[in-house]
Formats: C-alpha cells, sequence, structure tokens
C-alpha cells in the first residue's frame, strides 16, 4: 500500500510517499510546491491542486492523510490555511484516495513518542525511520513523510474500532 502525507501552506506545502509492507515501511518520494506569495490566492491554490493531483496520479496512493489546521492566535492565516487544506483533500478525494486527517501533536506524538516534539525531533525521526534519498530537504516535506508515518500507525486502529463496533451490535 502507497500512504501520501501533506503538510499544507499556500506558500509552501509538503508531501511524502511512503510505502507499506506489512509491518515496515519505506521511503518513495517526497518533497515541497512552493507557491509565489505576491501571486493572487486563488492562483497559488491552483498551483497547490495541480502539483499534489500530479504527485497523486504519479504514486495512486491508497491513502492520503492530511494534516490539521493549528489554530493559532491568527485567524486569518488558520483560514487561508483552511484553503489549502481543501484542495489537498479535494485532489486526494477526486482520485478515490482515502482522507485521513491528524492533528500537529498526534503527528508528532506517533512519530517521536512525544506529542510536544520540535520539528527538529520530529525530523530526525523522519531521518531514522525512512531514511529517504537525496539529502537535506525542506521541512515541510520531513513533516509530510511524517504525517504519512502517522497514518501508518493508526490505519490499524480505525479498522479494529469498526470491528469493535460491529461486534457491539
Amino acid at each position: 500500500m502507497i500512504i501520501m502525507g501533506i503538510d499544507p501552506g499556500t506558500a509552501v506545502t509538503g508531501y511524502g510517499v511512503i510505502s507499506v509492507s506489512g509491518n515496515s515501511v519505506s521511503w518513495v518520494d517526497s518533497g515541497v510546491i512552493v507557491t509565489d506569495t505576491a501571486e493572487p490566492l486563488s492562483e497559488r491554490l491552483l498551483i497547490i491542486y495541480d502539483g499534489l493531483s500530479k504527485k497523486i496520479n504519479e504514486h495512486s496512493p491508497g491513502r492520503v492523510a492530511v494534516e490539521e489546521a493549528f489554530y493559532g492566535k491568527n485567524v486569518h492565516t488558520t483560514l487561508v490555511l483552511g484553503h489549502a487544506r481543501g484542495v489537498a483533500m479535494l485532489a486526494a478525494a477526486q482520485r478515490g484516495c482515502g482522507v485521513f486527517e491528524y492533528s500537529p501533536r498526534e503527528i508528532k506524538k506517533s512519530v517521536t513518542g512525544n506529542g510536544n516534539a520540535s520539528k527538529d525531533q520530529v525530523e530526525y525521526m523522519v531521518k531514522t525511520l525512512l531514511r529517504p534519498e537525496g539529502g537535506k530537504m525542506r521541512q515541510d516535506a520531513y513533516d509530510a513523510l511524517a504525517v504519512a508515518m502517522c497514518d501508518f500507525y493508526n490505519m490499524g486502529r480505525g479498522a479494529l474500532l469498526v470491528n469493535k463496533n460491529k461486534k457491539d451490535k
């Protein structure tokens, strides 16, 4: 199975693709989609959508995991981030991928064991676990790989909950 993780942003959107075989994972691809902040938001969203659509078509993931918005003090920033999340989810859904969302805290806890881990700690664990090729990447690509890893660690949990609910009925 192929899982794609997405770290959405209107200036930089990270993507990370992993392959799952049994209980092991391996790095497939990762990178960023960068937009020009001087361009109108609608143009930037189109660039993100097109870039993610291309990567989804290239790798055909069965699952796409997207980081949830961080609700900070700046409401405008959170709202704009929601647009990037929306086009990421749309690109995945249009191609028939299952779409799953995880909070930043869930992602950090899944990858490092600590929900308050720093970005450097997340990067270190992604490098250790996946050994991505190509040298140094942007932080957004490491974050996207962490989102994919979080989905890998949590995908069995959803099946367990569904089976438990069926037994309870």
